[in-house]
């Protein structure tokens, strides 16, 4: 008995729904493939770096130091400018009185600049307050007995509040008070703080011209290391350019070696931070101490250790690029 051939095919209905799957199916698959090997070519280009453990460590080495010196630069800046953040809420204005104001006029200014909007506290230092305060931390006692009179006017001590602590509101509240009859200085005792911050943010542009530079030698020393791995690998670049393989398919392990240069660069490049501020750490802490602060050397945060990650691995990605596309052209099968 003979069946119909025809039965065995499904209805049209049938076919006609199972061909945009099928269609679907296909750049599923085709962009699955390409994930894949992408990922077998980065396993693989790893592997092809712990055949040469030594090589790769210098080269590494070589990355890492390049990435440390900005970085630890940088965390250093950090430290000093958080440090003179702080010394900016101490900030204070010190009044020398005239000699010729009486002691009830300046407890009376005292008190009238203790209303002013932005002072937080007005603190009065007499003549006799001021003399044994110099007494003490001079050390010149015997000389100051000698004297016939108290030669140190009273003070006033003026401490702004945190919200006005900031350089230019101290600037127009040493004007204000340079203005006063009684006031023979004034003076504000945060100048040396705005030293300070001038010269962090001479810093910081030294730091960034310095990591441009050193990115550059990067950038030199990952392309100069992928052209020799090109070179050493030129017979298998020329075969596989003769069964068909494009440009882009030979590029791509290349390509994520420099990666894979870069990344390791860059956590070598963390951990000599790490280790290096962990070994300043224990001192700075005791001079604190002596400066009676309670302020600890921070390190690398999390969002400054990622963005040195990162940088580091696109830096290595970028010098591969440069070297792969200046010497992959020259070779060709003849």
């Amino acid at each position: 008995m003979s069946r119909n051939p025809r039965s065995k095919r499904p209805p049209r209905r049938q076919r006609a729904s199972e061909e945009p799957r099928a269609k679907a199916k296909k750049p599923r698959g085709r962009i699955n493939a390409y994930l894949t090997h992408h990922l077998w070519v980065l396993v693989s280009s790893l592997g092809q770096l712990w055949r040469t453990p030594f090589a790769t460590l210098m080269t590494a080495a070589v990355i890492g130091i390049a990435l440390a010196l900005p970085a630890g630069l940088y965390v250093l800046l950090g430290n000093l400018q958080q440090l003179a953040t702080g010394w900016e809420g101490t900030a204070q204005v010190s009044l020398f009185m005239r000699e010729d104001v009486g002691e009830p006029e300046i407890q009376a200014l005292a008190h009238k600049l203790g209303r002013w909007e932005g002072v937080a506290e007005v603190r009065y230092i007499s003549r006799a307050q001021a003399l044994a305060e110099f007494r003490e931390l001079s050390g010149f006692g015997a000389a100051l007995d000698t004297l016939d009179e108290n030669p140190l006017p009273a003070v006033l001590v003026l401490r702004p509040t945190l919200a006005d602590a900031d350089p230019a509101h101290m600037q127009r509240l040493l004007t204000r008070l340079r203005a006063l009859p009684a006031v023979e200085l004034a003076q504000l005792d945060m100048d040396w703080i705005r030293r300070l911050n001038a010269i962090i943010e001479l810093g910081q542009r030294g730091v960034l011209l310095l990591g441009a530079l050193l990115s550059l030698a990067i950038l030199l020393v990952v392309g100069n290391t992928i052209r020799l791995t090109i070179l050493a690998r030129r017979r298998e670049i020329v075969v596989s350019k003769l069964i068909g393989a494009t440009n882009a398919f030979i590029r791509r392990p290349f390509l994520y070696t420099g990666l894979w240069y870069g990344l390791l660069g860059a956590l070598i490049a963390w951990l000599l931070v790490t280790l290096f501020i962990g070994l300043l750490r224990g001192p700075a802490g005791q001079l604190s101490l002596l400066y009676e602060s309670d302020f600890q050397l921070g390190g690398l945060d999390p969002q400054t250790s990622l963005f040195l990650l990162v940088g580091g691995a696109l830096l290595g990605l970028a010098g591969s690029w440069l070297a792969v596309g200046r010497h992959l052209q020259d070779i060709e099968p003849t």
